[in-house]
């Protein structure tokens, strides 16, 4: 369809009854997009889930220890995770081009592509692996930490920076099996990885079975070492599972068209994720300011609040592989229905999670700290979360399926604009200009989100994402 000839009114009228008949009704059970649908999400909703947890189980952890020691390894592993964005700018476009040419029935070039994700995440992962370990204090220092925060952060980045080259290579042969519809393996995978990491910790922050405690890292010890399992195992899986062979021949002849491809998605995606972290860094630095309890007041809540939008991040995710799928077949409103339904799903269920992590929140700041300051500042920022998530999952999803659609630059405006001139400029006016501290800044972050999810909903509504796919069959 040309999206010339779309008629807005006849869509709106016959949306019920496309709904109805792909994902609900008596044939809810013989829709082969709602199995799909249903088959990544639940895999990747767990793998998710573990990965989160991979996380949470060093601040819980460490919690134990010190409220320094969770404040230092949080901003420590913001600083880290920035980094990754690095990673993602291959991986991204990893993902849409395995999609579109899996939707094609381009395996040939789909292998390609993942010979030369391998190859350049390899390369650039080495490089920030370099940086991470040599100016590790340098770089926390710029971010505000100093003192026993300051050692503490040093050596934890130190440890899990040098080996981030293996996560680099994880997260692009996880990308290759979800893009593949094998979501399962990557969920099995991390699984195992959480019980190593969990078993890991214990060991070597308390000293447990003969370990000696080492403390922040210890911790950094058995994440780094979990990762560089996880790499392996998945890499072992992606070829004997979804590629055949290595694609040798691209040391012969680089393949120019695909890197160009994922340099055509990857950096206005990656540019939109780094766009969000950069400002994240740079809110760190203004909730650093404010001292101590307000910077482990963010660590704590940070890692509560990412499992309230766990579930928009897995069928997002879905979602985006789906509409690939459909893209690369030119099924443009399949796709578009799949975009309004993932939607609506996502949003009700974050603002189930979000209302009871609300409702359980005192009782969930108690089992963290005993510090009242802290206690009472995270039960309110789990309120205003109430709010933010609103908006939250709609962002998540429609940066993934525009991004799986082609039309990769769009999210990349939009959050370049929204979210420095209100979560930062507004948040710094809110929370330190005006004294409203973390709290304010908190506000001014809800506010963000929930323009960019009008913005967004407005430009899905529009259509002007269709036929911006890089496959030959649109």
């Amino acid at each position: 369809m040309n999206i010339k000839d779309y008629n807005p009114v006849a869509a709106a009228a016959a949306l019920p009854r496309v709904l109805s008949r792909t994902f609900s009704g008596e044939r809810r059970s013989k829709s082969p997009l709602r199995r799909e649908l249903v088959s990544l999400t639940l895999p990747i909703l767990i793998e998710t889930l573990l990965i989160m947890t991979l996380g949470a189980v060093d601040t819980f952890m460490l919690s134990r220890h010190s409220d320094e020691s969770v404040a230092a390894v949080g901003l420590a592993n913001q600083m880290i995770t920035f980094t990754f964005i690095i990673f993602e700018v291959i991986n991204l476009g990893t993902s849409v081009l395995c999609s579109q040419y899996l939707g094609a029935r381009l395996r040939d070039r789909m292998e390609t592509v993942v010979g030369v994700s391998l190859v350049i995440n390899l390369v650039m992962g080495v490089i920030v692996s370099a940086v991470l370990y040599l100016y590790a204090a340098e770089i926390l220092t710029a971010l505000g930490l100093d003192g026993s925060m300051l050692a503490e952060g040093t050596g934890y980045m130190e440890i899990v920076g040098a080996f981030a080259f293996f996560q680099a290579l994880q997260l692009t042969l996880s990308a290759v099996l979800r893009s593949n519809n094998k979501a399962v393996y990557p969920m099995m995978v991390i699984l195992v990885v959480n019980c190593l990491n969990i078993l890991g910790n214990y060991s070597l922050i308390f000293g447990k079975f003969g370990a000696p405690a080492l403390g922040v890292q210890g911790a950094a010890i058995s994440t780094a070492t979990c990762r560089m399992v996880a790499m392996v195992i998945l890499a072992v899986i992606v070829f004997r599972t979804t590629v055949r062979r290595f694609p040798t021949h691209i040391f012969r002849r680089w393949p120019r068209e695909e890197f160009r491809n994922l340099m055509k998605i990857g950096l206005p995606s990656a540019g939109e994720q780094m766009s969000y972290s950069c400002s994240q860094l740079v809110i760190a630095y203004f909730i650093t300011s404010l001292g101590m309890e307000a910077l482990a007041t963010r660590t704590y809540c940070v890692n509560i609040i990412m499992y309230v939008y766990l579930f928009s991040i897995a069928i997002s995710h879905a979602g985006a592989i789906s509409i690939g799928h459909l893209v690369g077949a030119g099924r443009w409103e399949g796709a578009y229905v799949m975009g309004r339904y993932v939607m609506r799903v996502a949003l009700i269920w974050t603002l189930i999670f979000s209302m009871s992590i609300a409702l359980l929140g005192p009782t969930i700041m108690t089992t963290l700290t005993a510090n009242k300051e802290i206690i009472a500042l995270g039960v309110a920022i789990l309120w205003i979360d109430v709010v933010l998530e609103i908006g939250r999952p709609i962002n998540i999803l429609f940066v993934n399926v525009l991004q799986a659609a082609g039309d990769v630059n769009y999210p990349f405006y939009v959050g370049l604009i929204w979210m420095w001139s209100i979560a930062v400029v507004c948040a710094y006016f809110a929370g330190i200009t005006l004294g409203f501290g973390i709290i304010g800044m908190w506000w001014m972050f809800a506010l963000d989100e929930n323009i960019r999810g009008i913005v967004f909903i407005r430009r899905w509504e529009s259509r002007r994402w269709q036929h911006k796919g890089f496959t030959m069959t649109q």
